[in-house]
């Protein structure tokens, strides 16, 4: 089950159970605040290091974390509604965990929710964050923590805006932003066609070092074409999915391996039940290294006989990117529901 839906299915039984509890409570994202004396430096994110975060001592993490983080990561403690630096703060970038540096949260699915916490209508993926019953304060709520070092981030409601539905409550002190200019500086980009990007894009998504991806359109003549021109008229574009990704996590090749293994590369135009050539198969190549990767793995799948048609899929240089309509964006994940498309 999709975890925003088991985020939903736990918030109801917490309701009936909670009712009692003040208003005020439950938009607070944590539970007591015990005070620590702590004295240290404070700590950049580490995002390369090979460590194990669930197995660091607790002396280690309070040597790693400032006092605060400490209180709020360790400890589950909270701090004050309004006095979180990135409470009112709008920049573009990424949300990274204090503690061991996993990305968490972007900007773009930051919103004033008005509780005095930062607010997201969504984590980064489904693997970003985990979820855990909350009985403190005398009511049951979903805890919010790291996936990666088990952080203590803050709490989730379900009275956030649509499609998601939820209100990631989460401390400042939890969190280290990355502006957008500097997030990428060391990223690379890679750009696929393989049906309905809907559920090409919850794939790419789900790959171990892929930082971002958008849904949009490519390989046409018109520029910011718009989905209906796509579908109904002869824009040249087809439905692509742009794929950011960290290569010292993982290489290109693991990427079209994924491309491959993912959709039908034998069918002209069309996949599954979609036709059309905004439906076709596609690789679109930002350098010469892309592209012998590409014809290499369509040579060696034809001599293994991996599929029983030829392979159709073209390997072409990327043309303009023109990111879709917001609605398509992440579509299935929004809506807690899995994928539909033809996505083996």
């Amino acid at each position: 089950m999709n975890p925003f839906a088991k985020t939903l299915i736990c918030l109801s039984f917490a309701a009936c159970y909670a009712s009692e509890a003040p208003v005020e409570l439950v938009s607070s994202p944590e539970a007591s605040e015990p005070e620590v004396k702590v004295v240290a430096m404070e700590t950049e994110p580490i995002a390369k290091e090979e460590i194990d975060y669930m197995d660091i001592s607790d002396a280690e993490w309070r040597e790693r974390l400032t006092p605060e983080q400490y209180r709020i990561l360790r400890q589950a403690g909270t701090e004050r509604a309004g006095t979180g630096k990135y409470d009112k703060f709008y920049e573009e970038g990424d949300y990274l965990c204090a503690g061991c540096g996993n990305l968490l949260f972007r900007s773009a699915e930051k919103y004033d929710s008005g509780c005095g916490w930062p607010a997201y209508t969504m984590p980064f993926n489904e693997d970003a964050v985990t979820f855990k019953e909350d009985n403190s304060l005398g009511m049951r709520r979903i805890e919010v923590c790291c996936a990666r070092c088990g952080g203590h981030l803050g709490h989730v409601f379900n009275d956030g805006p649509p499609p998601t539905g939820t209100r990631f409550c989460i401390n400042s002190e939890a969190m280290i932003f990355v502006p957008a200019d500097q997030a990428e500086k060391e990223l690379a980009t890679a750009t696929f066609g393989a049906g309905c990007f809907w559920g090409v894009e919850s794939i790419f998504r789900r790959v171990d070092g892929v930082i971002d991806t958008a849904v949009g359109y490519a390989g046409g003549s018109k520029d910011n074409p718009t989905y209906k021109e796509v579908c109904y008229t002869d824009t040249g574009h087809a439905e692509a999915v742009e794929v950011k990704y960290d290569p010292e996590v993982v290489e290109y090749e693991k990427l079209v391996e994924v491309f491959f293994d993912n959709h039908d590369p034998t069918t002209l135009n069309r996949q599954g039940p979609d036709v059309g050539t905004q439906y076709r198969s596609v690789i679109f190549c930002y350098d010469d290294a892309q592209r012998e990767v590409a014809e290499a793995a369509v040579a060696s799948l034809t001599e293994a006989e991996r599929f029983k048609d030829p392979i159709v899929t073209q390997v072409v240089d990327a043309k303009p990117f023109w990111r879709a309509e917001e609605y398509h964006q992440r579509y299935f994940e929004k809506r807690g529901i899995e994928p539909t498309c033809h996505i083996k």
